[in-house]
């Protein structure tokens, strides 16, 4: 249907390989047949998790995100550590280390593509109820702090632009229109 659209990679070049990230440059041939050149970051893939209090509230970490240069409030999430780890065992390591928290029931709420303009990264998002408070435990250069916000208030943040970060958007907006927080 959209063969018109589709690129060919003809060669790739390994840019940077990091610890997180890996930097290419692919050079493809256009659907015109024109040759161009696409510079793209392959990302493991990650995990995020929306938890959900009895009362409504949502959880919610505030850290220090140093590409944006400020503390961001942000749902709990992490990287796969392999391209072979469930999914949904990383959201729920990332709620553990993250609030300390475990759940009874996670359900998924998207799987979204975080900037398909420059990299291949899909966050894989759930929403989580029926949680038992234990102590956090996160990786040694992370610093969190939770946050319990209310749904409503959530929204008023996303609205003025208080929470901004594409994952916990998504996630608090497809938690409100399903009706399963507060």
């Amino acid at each position: 249907m959209d063969e018109d659209l589709i690129e060919h990679k003809l060669d790739s070049e390994k840019v940077y390989d990091g610890v997180l990230l890996h930097v290419r440059k692919d050079k493809v041939r256009l659907p015109n047949e024109s040759i161009a050149y696409r510079e793209w970051v392959k990302h493991p893939g990650a995990s995020a998790v929306l938890p959900i209090l009895p009362d409504g509230r949502l959880i919610f970490v505030r850290q220090y995100r140093y590409p944006v240069g400020e503390v961001t409030l942000e749902i709990p999430a992490g990287k796969l550590d392999s391209p072979d780890e469930d999914p949904l065992d990383c959201a729920v390591r990332e709620l553990s280390e993250e609030t300390g928290y475990s759940a009874e029931h996670i359900d998924k709420l998207a799987t979204i593509a975080t900037t398909v303009g420059f990299s291949d990264e899909k966050i894989h998002i759930y929403a989580a109820n029926g949680m038992t408070r234990g102590k956090s435990h996160p990786d040694d250069d992370e610093f969190i702090n939770t946050v319990l916000i209310p749904m409503n208030d959530a929204l008023d943040m996303i609205g003025d632009g208080r929470i901004y970060d594409a994952k916990s958007v998504v996630a608090v907006l497809m938690a409100a229109r399903r009706g399963i927080c507060g």
